[in-house]
């Protein structure tokens, strides 16, 4: 029997919530498929930080490094620790330490859900980069609270992490439609965009079987909206790949659809999967947040452990219990719980 070491980590508000809901449903697929599932719980996040002045310990990230996945809630909780802070605490130090520089983002319709688009026939993997570009960290502050104060972020692109986010980007349109569209905002920004231009053109001649569309990010955007059914991979850097992608969660009902993937593609070092959603500490202890996109981020986990069979029939528990409105959770005009949603899923599979 497979065994997998997962480290948890709910975080803060309804992470704690929807991780719940989404490791009962995982037990399950573990069960019914003949492997183990073997979960150590970390409560790191903005209650850790309150009390010891850090989002997690000193030699949190050599604990993380033992598992064989991490999965993740969501981190944040504006009115205890700014923001910057927890992101920079937890979330990123994970991103960048353990190499997980492809970040995955899937974006489709499931049974019995809606968005608000006429549109519905469409099937989008939003790949985006995620250990540099805009949001590398580089930068600082100088005369903070005068009149003269300047504050830079500099974003940073090199070709070793172009090259390899757009390379796996081909693979992923390779297996699916043989579509890519790689984004970027090169008319304006004629340094590091142009410089993501002239590799996807390079890397199109090992590809010949891809065919590749360049869009301005702005651009982009409003075809998401209007011709959605057009795109198939994306390929973005760190910020617009984030923007995108929430498009993308808006139009497939909302973020309580929107699962991720923090995939380190070498699987040297572990990988890490959480919903696209918050914390949302207004509805924190309710019952009322939807864990779909967090159990959607748990079956990609198990899909890259090599369990595809666990994944798929998740994924199918999703569809056939989503069809039915006693199941569905407040954001989708129903009145069921987060945990009533889970038993559901759970008894589907």
């Amino acid at each position: 029997m497979n065994s997998y070491n997962i480290a948890v980590i709910p975080g803060d508000g309804v992470g704690v919530e929807v991780t719940e809901a989404t490791l009962k449903v995982l037990l399950a697929a573990a069960e019914k498929f003949g492997f183990n599932l073997a979960p150590t719980q970390y409560e790191w996040g903005c209650e850790y930080y309150v009390e010891h002045g850090e989002m997690m310990p000193a030699d949190g990230l050599s604990q993380l490094k033992k598992s064989d996945a991490i999965y993740l809630g969501a981190v944040g909780w504006p009115e205890k620790v700014c923001d910057s802070v927890s992101l920079h605490g937890l979330l990123l130090p994970i991103r960048k330490q353990f190499d997980q520089f492809v970040n995955m983002r899937p974006h489709r319709l499931l049974t019995g859900t809606s968005g608000p688009l006429k549109k519905t026939k469409f099937d989008i993997l939003c790949i985006r980069e995620n250990t540099e570009g805009e949001y590398s960290g580089a930068g600082g502050r100088v005369h903070m609270g005068n009149p003269h104060e300047v504050a830079v972020e500099t974003s940073v692109f090199t070709r070793h992490g172009v090259e390899r986010l757009l390379r796996f980007g081909f693979e992923q349109a390779r297996q699916r439609s043989g579509k890519l569209a790689s984004i970027t905002k090169s008319n304006a920004q004629k340094y590091s965009m142009v410089f993501w231009d002239e590799i996807t053109e390079e890397l199109s001649a090992e590809y010949p079987d891809v065919t590749v569309e360049r869009y301005h990010v702005d651009a982009a955007a409003a075809r998401m909206i209007t011709h959605p059914e057009s795109f198939d991979v994306i390929v973005a850097s760190n910020l617009f790949g984030d923007i995108l992608s929430d498009i993308g969660a808006a139009i497939q009902g909302g973020l309580g659809f929107a699962a991720s993937a923090n995939i380190n593609p070498s699987r040297e070092l572990p990988s890490m999967f959480e919903p696209v959603h918050g914390s949302a500490p207004d509805i924190a202890g309710q019952g009322k947040a939807n864990p779909v996109a967090a159990v959607w981020s748990g079956a990609m986990m198990l899909e890259h452990l090599g369990e595809a069979k666990a994944a798929q029939a998740i994924m199918a528990a999703l569809n056939d219990v989503l069809a039915s409105p006693d199941n569905c959770t407040p954001d989708m005009g129903g009145k069921a719980t987060t945990s009533e949603l889970a038993d559901a899923i759970v008894k589907a599979i």
